[in-house]
Order: structure tokens, then C-alpha cells, then sequence
């Protein structure tokens, strides 16, 4: 193999990662295999590639580093100290690409794969679990991974790439997602059990107006909900509380601390009244949303397809 080096190396210490990545990565595969059979050759044969193309790939990568990888007898070549060093760290380097495509690939199996889902905490304790029990009815294998959060959250981490789907409140409406009502959900005043509305079953929001509410923070869809029905029925709502998870808001309704617009426990609670709002219509909408234009692996099209089914039926009666 015709050796000459450059007086100067292609690459120096200033230049930047991608450029080395581009230089060097398209050349570790044929560093290796020269190193491991040490005969170009055979490492040729084996790539399926012209002995010259490797020859020179092997002589543009030592002039790209400035550094000597191979001690050369004809097609016979060992490696230097340097080149040994180099060798460690291209097989690392290899081995982690070569887990990476596993990876992608076993998350893209039709029978086997992963989805990425994100859901509102108040869909947890059953909405959820009822959903994924019932889809891996047919499609055992399938993975999830979950994640469980507020929707603005949850928007974000689909945007990043994190989520393949999630299942949120209000319904977004934005030009990069693809968002689906698949569900309403009423939403009662819970009171505690001592109120002076508790022997009420319906009631009109505004005549909760002077009541001290607990809610949730601001960012929750459920408090843009609560904020909005309030401005509807004509007050602003005196805030005593502002939380991260529903269900400890009805504790604390229990507790005295305040009312609350809230969806169906999915187990009652004791210590508390929930009071069906008549005035405004006192609903949410639930959907599913994911990012506009992104392929689907098959196992997300397949549960993307299952929610879709359950347009109408998602919640649990």
C-alpha cells in the first residue's frame, strides 16, 4: 500500500467536532477491519470494496490525523502505538453505532416495538392503564414507554422528539401538531362535605363566585379550564391553592381549604359533595395530538389507529 504523508495534517487541533466527524467517521469501519485482519487485501474482500479504494481511504486517514497508524511490509500492515490507541476507540465507537441501529430497529417491530406516550395525570389511575390493557390485548409485545405530565409539558416533550403521541386537555390547536377530540369529560364542583351547597346536586358556577377556590398551576389545561368557565359565569376565582395533581386538591377540598372544578374521581372520595354545573356547560375536551408530517414506526400507526377507534368511548363510564 503506497504510503506518503502531507506536510501538514488536513485536520488541526482547532478544527471543529463536525468537521472531524465528517472526515473520520466514514473511515472507522475500514480502519478496523485493515487493523483486525492486518492484510488490506482480505479487509477489502471483506467490505466488498476495491483494495486500491481502501489503500487510499487508510492513506487519507493517517494524513487527515498527521499521525502514523500502520507499520507497512506490502499488503501486510501492523499498527503502530498510535494506531492501537486509534483502534480501541473506532471499535467503541462502532460497537455504539452498531447498538444505535439495534435499538431503532427493535423499537420500529411491527410485533415488538415501543411507543413513546404521554398522558394528563387525571388519566392515570384508569383512562390510561384500561387503554393499554385493551390495545395489548392484540398486540402483546408492544412496549411503552410513559410519560406523565400537564399538556403544555407534554407539548414540548412531543415537539422535542421525546413523545410519539400524547393524550391531552384542552385539545391544542397548532399549525406543526395534528391534534383529534376523541372524548368529553364533565367537570363537577366538589365541596366539602359541610358546605352550605352540599345538599345541592346541581348548581349554577356563579353562585360559587365568593367561594375560595383550590386549583391547579397555572400551565395545567385543567386550570385554563377553571379560569375561562369562571370568567364565563362572571368572577374571577380568589385562589387559596395552586397544585400539580387533582387528586390532592379533592383532599383538600375534603380538608375545608376550598371548592374545586374537577372531572370524576375514579374511586369517591369521602369527605367531599360533587355538584353538577349546569351553567356554563362545564366540560373538557380530550384528545390525542402528535407532530405534523412524522413517519410513524408501526407499532405507534397501530396505537395511533386503536385511539382513534375509541373516538367517543375513550373514558371509562
Amino acid at each position: 500500500m503506497a504510503h506518503q504523508h502531507s506536510s501538514q495534517p488536513r485536520l488541526s487541533p482547532s478544527s471543529y467536532e463536525e468537521d472531524i466527524r465528517a472526515v473520520l467517521a466514514p473511515r472507522l469501519a475500514y480502519f478496523e477491519a485493515v487493523a483486525r485482519h492486518e492484510h488490506v487485501t482480505r479487509a477489502a474482500h471483506e467490505l466488498g470494496v476495491p483494495q486500491s479504494t481502501l489503500s487510499r481511504a487508510m492513506v487519507r486517514l493517517e494524513q487527515d490525523l498527521g499521525v502514523a497508524l500502520f507499520a507497512r511490509r506490502g499488503r501486510t500492515v501492523s499498527l503502530t502505538p498510535a494506531g492501537r490507541t486509534f483502534l480501541g476507540s473506532a471499535e467503541r465507537a462502532l460497537a455504539e453505532v452498531e447498538r444505535a441501529a439495534d435499538s431503532v430497529r427493535a423499537d420500529a417491530d411491527p410485533a415488538a416495538g415501543r411507543v413513546a406516550f404521554g398522558f394528563l395525570h387525571t388519566m392515570g389511575s384508569e383512562t390510561v392503564p384500561a387503554l393499554i390493557r385493551a390495545f395489548r390485548a392484540d398486540h402483546p409485545r408492544v412496549r411503552f414507554q410513559l410519560v406523565q405530565n400537564y399538556g403544555e409539558a407534554m407539548i414540548e416533550r412531543l415537539r422535542a422528539g421525546g413523545l410519539d403521541l400524547c393524550l391531552t386537555s384542552p385539545v391544542p390547536d397548532a399549525p406543526d401538531l395534528v391534534a383529534m377530540r376523541l372524548d368529553e369529560q364533565r367537570l363537577r364542583l366538589v365541596v366539602p362535605e359541610d358546605h352550605r351547597l352540599a345538599d345541592r346536586r346541581r348548581i349554577r358556577l356563579a353562585e360559587a363566585a365568593d367561594e375560595t377556590f383550590v386549583t391547579l398551576e397555572p400551565g395545567y389545561g385543567l386550570r385554563r379550564i377553571t379560569d375561562d368557565l369562571c370568567a364565563e359565569a362572571g368572577f374571577t376565582p380568589r385562589v387559596a391553592f395552586e397544585g400539580e395533581e387533582a387528586e390532592t386538591l379533592r383532599g383538600l377540598v375534603a380538608a375545608g381549604l376550598g371548592v374545586a372544578l374537577l372531572p370524576p374521581p375514579a374511586v369517591a372520595r369521602p369527605g367531599v359533595v360533587e355538584l353538577t354545573v349546569t351553567a356554563p356547560r362545564a366540560a373538557r375536551e380530550i384528545g390525542v395530538a402528535w407532530l405534523d408530517g412524522h413517519p410513524d414506526t408501526p407499532p405507534v400507526a397501530a396505537f395511533k389507529r386503536f385511539l382513534l377507534s375509541r373516538r367517543g368511548n375513550l373514558l371509562p363510564d
